[in-house]
């Protein structure tokens, strides 16, 4: 019986429940013989909703880079699973000899089943291995990078991932720690960081911390610049691009480059003056859940979704 005071009363039995389904649906345009790619498989909600509105000529391609989401991949002869990162999209498709496809989605969220699953670390409700890896082939997990990181580099993981205020004061007393004993698991990291966090934001300030960790060790924004610039290279003009984030990090990465065709936002324009973005942004605003979606799936909370259209002829 564990004596995390953050452990629910009763685990989520399911996997995954996909955010704003409906709105990617739409977002999408699905053509019943068109060509897709879901870049984050997870718990399969939005593949398996895209496949069924695909005929015998339509097919998804679907990536996930976590065994555990592999495995329960469905069989379907419209659908195919690959197994790896989504920062390799271009490689991918031209392995499967698709020379283009008619629309992208990506759920830049961690699945219900990463955050529920005790042995990969990735939250603090849980005791266990502080692990954070998605990929558990990868060599670095959440305690290796703890425990060799510079001081240096774990405050600027705290505030520039987590925009933790305390960063340096926090990065001070774990390299401390290191010193006394290797940090291992997620109870012995809570001792360290909580005295550092405000009480009364107890929940959301080491949801922060958890997630800056998270973000370094899977290298996540490296590889959603990465994919970004590829979806550029795999979508057909007139294509979707629909990608929902969860935090404003990932949020301001996607608007700048659904704006502009890069990351920063830079305008870049041709010798007429003509703006070289690749997609054109539907809407100012990114969608969000309604009530009635939060009060069913509280995770989506967050969720922001952003659609655009791949220009050129």
């Amino acid at each position: 019986m564990s004596n995390n005071p953050y452990l629910p009363a009763m685990q989520e039995e399911v996997y995954h429940i996909p955010a704003l389904l409906p709105q990617c649906l739409d977002a999408l345009d699905i053509k019943p013989g068109g060509v897709y790619v879901d870049a984050t498989f997870g718990g399969g909600g939005h593949s398996r909703a895209i496949v069924e509105q695909l005929d015998a000529q339509g097919h998804l391609y679907s990536f996930d880079q976590d065994e555990d989401a592999v495995q329960r991949a469905f069989e379907d002869s419209r659908f195919t699973i690959v197994y790896s990162n989504f920062r390799y999209l271009s490689n991918f498709m031209r392995y499967y000899k698709v020379d283009g496809v008619d629309g992208v989605l990506a759920d830049l969220g961690v699945s219900f089943h990463h955050f529920d699953d005790a042995d990969r670390g990735f939250s603090f409700r849980w005791s266990g291995p502080l692990d954070m890896r998605m990929n558990r082939k990868a060599s670095m997990s959440a305690a290796q990078f703890l425990n060799t990181a510079t001081e240096e580099k774990i405050a600027d993981t705290l505030y520039l991932y987590g925009e933790i205020k305390s960063a340096r004061k926090i990065a001070a007393e774990i390299v401390k720690e290191v010193r006394r004993a290797p940090i291992e698991t997620v109870e012995r990291f809570l001792q360290i960081v909580k005295p550092f966090v405000n009480p009364r934001q107890e929940k959301k300030e080491l949801a922060m911390i958890f997630q800056a960790i998270r973000i370094e060790v899977n290298g996540e924004l490296d590889a959603l610049r990465s994919f970004l610039e590829q979806t550029a290279r795999v979508i057909r003009p007139g294509g979707r691009l629909a990608i929902i984030t969860y935090h404003s990090l990932e949020d301001r990465m996607v608007k700048n480059f659904m704006r502009s065709g890069n990351v920063e936002g830079k305008d870049n324009r041709d010798i007429f003056g003509r703006s070289e973005a690749p997609f054109k942004m539907l809407g100012s605003k990114p969608i969000v859940p309604a009530d009635d979606e939060i009060e069913r799936n509280p995770r989506s909370r967050s969720a922001k979704l952003r659609v655009a259209v791949r220009t050129g002829k």
